[in-house]
């Protein structure tokens, strides 16, 4: 017969109270609060199917900066919620690395020049076409060997046309992480650089979305709402790192972050506003 030790199942259990809600709901959100601003954009991509507005390379920072921030904490712990955290974004840009490419792919009219990350094990001379009742194939009579690393020029670089390009890029960066991890994880100047390239680089977040803005003249196809959660979401992070101690590193990442918002916002009144204004000026006189 078991019997039952009430005490020590207390004991065992964390005790419910206000300090403990408050810390489970602030590792609640920490995790699962980097996903909410990408709702929007995501929802005003699928509902226009056009992502010009929206920088890719936002997805690539992200996904950079976690994935350093996962080979860091084989060096230095840190809260299992910034470690879910990091885990949680990186499939949230893999779905809208997808839905961009998506997108783009039905939005083309003329098919566009393939780019690819890995070239086939051979290129073909397109010399003639034959067609079966089954499958469209261009029959060659000459061949020529084609690369069989990397196949993309540095100018389209995050541009390709298909998406298996990007995990293919993305295995390739963590297997390489994670073969540096093995030979100098023990260094400690090693793990300390990899802490400040994560936090950096997530620090950079904004950064190809204010030269996508700056580019087009324009902050159209850009969700306002994501870059307001945005600010939101760093300025609750950046007290997060203050209130829990976490490493210097994230702090100031959240700072910089903060920073970069604020950047966007102002290209919003501007490009929204003053610059409309002087648009419709200069149309009347």
């Amino acid at each position: 017969m078991v019997v039952l030790d009430l005490d020590m199942i207390s004991m065992e259990l964390p005790e419910v109270s206000f300090q403990n809600i408050i810390r489970w709901g602030s590792a609640s959100a920490m995790m699962f609060g980097g996903v909410v601003p990408f709702i929007p954009q995501y929802a005003d991509i699928k509902r226009s199917a056009n992502a010009d507005g929206f920088s890719t390379f936002v997805c690539l920072t992200l996904l950079v900066a976690n994935i350093l921030r996962i080979m860091f904490w084989f060096g230095k712990f840190y809260e299992f919620p910034l470690l879910f955290q990091s885990i949680i974004m990186i499939l949230t840009m893999i779905v809208m690395m997808h839905l961009c490419v998506t997108v783009k792919q039905k939005s083309e009219i003329i098919a566009s020049k393939s780019r690819t990350f890995t070239a086939d094990g051979k290129k073909c001379l397109k010399t003639e076409e034959c067609y079966s009742s089954h499958t469209t194939s261009c029959c060659h009579a000459n061949t020529l060997p084609g690369r069989t690393f990397l196949d993309f020029d540095t100018r389209y670089f995050w541009k390709w046309t298909d998406f298996a390009s990007y995990l293919q890029f993305l295995i390739f960066f963590v297997a390489f992480l994670t073969l540096m991890n093995f030979l100098f994880l023990e260094s400690t100047f090693y793990v300390e650089t990899v802490g400040f390239l994560a936090v950096f680089a997530e620090a950079c977040l904004g950064v190809p979305q204010f030269y996508k803005n700056f580019q087009n003249k324009s902050t159209v196809g850009m969700s306002k709402k994501m870059v307001g959660f945005w600010t939101l979401g760093d300025v609750f992070k950046t007290v997060y790192f203050i209130l829990r101690a976490a490493p210097a590193q994230f702090w100031i990442c959240g700072v910089l972050q903060i920073s970069i918002d604020l950047s966007i916002f102002a290209q919003v009144l501007y490009y929204g506003g003053f610059q409309g204004r002087i648009m419709s000026k200069s149309a009347v006189s």
